[in-house]
């Protein structure tokens, strides 16, 4: 599912729910990719989102993808 966010009148962004989010509703993120990767809590979207440049992205997923059993 994707949502458009309007952050100012020239930039929309898709978001989509992270592929490691669970069915079942608790723990949550969306990401969205464009200028800079964007984070946030699918619960707590008013909070804002986490921005990441591309190479901060990957190296964040590289690290992650690492570190799994």
């Amino acid at each position: 599912m994707r949502h458009k966010v309007v952050f100012n009148e020239a930039e929309r962004v898709a978001w989509h729910k992270s592929s490691y989010s669970g069915g079942g509703g608790g723990n949550c993120v969306e990401v969205a990719e464009g200028r800079s990767v964007l984070v946030r809590d699918t619960q707590h979207r008013e909070l804002g989102a986490l921005a990441f440049t591309g190479p901060e992205w990957s190296g964040l997923l590289a690290t992650l993808k690492a570190r799994q059993p």
